[in-house]
């Protein structure tokens, strides 16, 4: 099945390790667990039931990621967002297409425009793609690639219609997408009354209820973004029915000479400018897991005392960075609400 989103992506996450160690609850309910490759990335699902077979998710959840891809995925050739960014201006954007615009709408407006799902043409230009070198981007061409990159230049129509004010504009959904994924899954099992389960796409989280092995709220851990060769974790994060979404550089960027500090994948898409920052990592707490995936992708661009401030001004978001200083030590911060005691 063809990914939702590019290469580039897998460099920019940090993932989640799942350790899911089942036994059955009682006689009534069954632990299951099925995992899976979907939108160029590996899945896990656990739950808890004794009417919904392993067998049935595994077939639902390959009809609803093809169902997502056709819509968002620009690796398609006829996917929706494929001829969008062809410039088809008369096409009728399904529900999925709209949640996640409408999604992008707000993070762009709460996030004085550091996020932007239009920032696709830097971030190739710069050459974070898979198996590229970083390139040095001139004056020049970033300014004529600002010209097609923005926000406020696409308009979701009454018709359900989407308007480009350049042809040129380019949509990439990458930054939120496979969130938004999660939460299709996880709505599906919602749909069940499950009282028990863990959705995760490429290290982005919803879970709901307790783990049946240990009776507790599921314990997510989080790697070490300095971990070499063998895996090593930094954290671990306790879900209360919560979703959890991380973004992270630390595996692609180029050091600064002058200051020590890392280039960034993540691309301003203000200034078009692949900046310099201390922050390794970011991970967002929120009801919902694409909501998790768009902020922390944010928090990735934003001046990081722009970040905190902005999260801390929307009580239904929590988070924590990874941070480092020109001689490369790291530290740990959270906003006030993380739960950073574990």
């Amino acid at each position: 099945m063809q990914s939702i989103f590019k290469d580039w992506k897998r460099y920019s996450r940090l993932f989640v390790c799942l350790t899911l160690i089942w036994s059955c609850t009682s006689e009534q309910e069954k632990s299951q667990k099925i995992q899976g490759y979907a939108l160029g990335t590996s899945y896990s699902i656990s739950y808890v039931s004794n009417t919904l077979t392993p067998e049935h998710l595994t077939q639902k959840v390959d009809s609803l990621i093809e169902v997502i891809n056709q819509s968002m995925s620009t690796y398609i050739s006829d996917s929706d967002i494929t001829k969008i960014n062809k410039g088809d201006s008369l096409l009728v954007v399904d529900d999925h297409f709209v949640n996640v615009y409408r999604k992008a709408s707000e993070v762009w407006k709460q996030s004085g425009g550091f996020f932007d799902p239009t920032v696709g043409a830097l971030v190739n230009a710069y050459g974070f793609g898979p198996g590229k070198s970083l390139n040095t981007v001139s004056q020049f061409q970033r300014d004529s690639l600002l010209t097609f990159t923005g926000w406020s230049k696409t308009k979701l129509t009454e018709q359900r219609t989407i308007q480009k004010q350049y042809p040129n504009v380019y949509f990439d959904f990458n930054a939120l997408a496979k969130g938004y994924a999660v939460d299709v899954l996880a709505s599906y099992l919602k749909s069940w009354n499950l009282d028990s389960y863990l959705v995760e796409i490429g290290g982005e989280i919803v879970a709901k209820g307790k783990s049946p092995r240990s009776g507790e709220f599921w314990k997510i851990a989080i790697d070490d973004p300095q971990q070499s060769d063998e895996r090593n974790f930094i954290r671990t994060i306790t879900l209360q029915n919560q979703a959890l979404a991380t973004s992270g550089n630390y595996r692609k960027y180029a050091i600064n000479e002058q200051t020590g500090l890392r280039i960034a994948h993540s691309i301003n898409p203000i200034t078009g400018e692949a900046i310099p920052t201390k922050v390794l990592s970011a991970s967002v707490l929120a009801a919902d897991c694409m909501t998790a995936d768009a902020y922390a992708t944010a928090l990735m661009v934003m001046p990081l005392e722009e970040g905190r401030k902005m999260i801390e001004t929307d009580s239904s978001l929590e988070a924590y960075w990874i941070v480092s200083d020109s001689k490369m030590e790291m530290k740990e911060l959270f906003s006030s609400g993380f739960p950073n005691n574990e």
